[in-house]
């Protein structure tokens, strides 16, 4: 994704929760300080694949055999330890390490890239964490203006971020175990952060011109960015 798309979307998100781009480029900062420029031939396995983005839904352990027939598979959140967990490795977590963080530090240590995502609220657990992953498996990510060695490739959710991050290097096809957009376990702000979830997926899907399976039946209700 060209990064000039992102802004108007990201400041529709900021408005719709109240949040404040001066503490993402706060806790981006901090991360920046932290991190050295990531080797991105590492991902060059995304290119012409495809990749399974396993979200941490409670269909997950249902639909790993989704995953485990997948080229690639990212893990976002704690999807990466739930899959490695029922034997499917990941090749990718993206996180804001608010879940197991110490499978991303376990992960880095086994060579195995993770996207680690600065926002607003995670700087304690940026500071606390990131010295602890092995630094040339850290792939650092902001949801506002990139800067030094921090990358910003779309996306707000761990979720849809890893979307977007398989869409800029380059993934031929998008498949999404474990994404359950109507979880009736989750609070009223993770629902909102869902249907935001839903909505960038909507939106990258028509991009891609490709129909993501997990909005079938759903995409004439979705409010289209």
């Amino acid at each position: 994704m060209n990064y000039q798309m992102w802004p108007p979307v990201y400041e529709r998100i900021l408005d719709d929760f109240g949040y404040g781009r001066a503490g993402d480029e706060r806790a981006r900062d901090r991360l920046a300080a932290l991190v050295t420029a990531f080797d991105e031939s590492r991902l060059d396995s995304l290119a012409g694949a495809t990749v399974a983005v396993a979200g941490a839904g409670p269909s997950l352990e249902a639909e790993a055999a989704v995953a485990a027939d997948a080229d690639v598979v990212i893990g976002a959140s704690d999807a990466a330890d739930r899959l490695r967990e029922v034997g499917v490795a990941v090749d990718l977590m993206v996180t804001d390490l608010d879940k197991t963080p110490a499978t991303a530090r376990d992960l880095t240590h086994e060579g195995v890239p993770v996207a680690v995502h600065a926002h607003g609220d995670n700087v304690p657990a940026v500071e606390r964490w990131v010295p602890r992953l092995d630094g040339e498996y850290v792939l650092p990510t902001t949801q506002t203006e990139p800067t030094g060695p921090v990358r910003n490739y779309g996306g707000f959710t761990d979720g849809d971020r890893a979307a977007f991050l398989a869409d800029a290097f380059g993934a031929a096809a998008l498949r999404f175990p474990g994404w359950d957009f109507d979880d009736p376990s989750v609070g009223p702000e993770k629902r909102k952060k869902l249907a935001w979830a839903e909505r960038l997926l909507h939106w990258l899907e028509r991009r891609r011109d490709e129909r993501f399976a997990v909005l079938d039946g759903r995409r004439n209700n979705v409010d289209p960015i």
